[in-house]
């Protein structure tokens, strides 16, 4: 919470609001099924979770999003998610352009015990991930649902071949700067 916001609060006699407590929350979690866990922390930190039970359905959520948060030019290098935004003909560029004004990515893994998502220079090339709009939207399966940090990087180091990975999580993580308070995260998540 800022501290005007806190100053404001004291001065009009009203309570602080809480900060997300993550850590809290997932030790609540500890039995419960991953992709609830994950769904839980990743909203509770401040990411927008769809669950989408085919491509149809996930056509149509990507399509809200993009109207409801007015989106004009979307980063976006990966084929398969071309297709997505073709179909729904939103303009896109492969590479990362001042005119993006939000990326639409695959990620590699979701990490349910704390809700963040690994990525890596398969699903952002060779960009920082302090580089990217400020809105995020995010395209990943159930089977990509790791339990822990240590089990996503087993499946990475068995995968080989990847490099430069970061993990996001929603707008209450400011990303990898401070200067990114604004950053919009949604997630659509895919049954296999």
């Amino acid at each position: 919470m800022s501290l005007f916001k806190k100053l404001v609060n004291k001065i009009m006699n009203q309570p602080e609001e809480a900060e997300p407590d993550v850590t809290k929350l997932a030790d609540q979690l500890r039995d419960a099924d991953l992709d609830y866990k994950f769904a839980q922390l990743f909203t509770h930190s401040g990411g927008f979770f769809n669950y989408c039970a085919d491509e149809s359905e996930a056509l149509q959520t990507l399509n809200q999003i993009i109207k409801i948060e007015q989106i004009s030019n979307v980063f976006c290098w990966d084929q398969d998610l071309k297709n997505f935004l073709d179909v729904i003909k939103t303009p896109y560029s492969p590479e990362l352009t001042e005119e993006n004004d939000a990326a639409f990515i695959t990620c590699e893994y979701l990490i349910a015990f704390d809700g963040r998502i690994m990525l890596s220079h398969n699903n952002i090339l060779h960009y920082h991930s302090s580089r990217l709009p400020s809105k995020i939207i995010i395209m990943a399966n159930v089977s990509q649902i790791a339990s822990n940090l240590n089990e996503a990087m087993m499946k990475v180091k068995r995968a080989g071949n990847l490099k430069n990975l970061t993990s996001i999580s929603g707008s209450q993580s400011k990303l990898d700067t401070p200067n990114k308070d604004n950053t919009k995260l949604f997630l659509l998540l895919l049954e296999d």
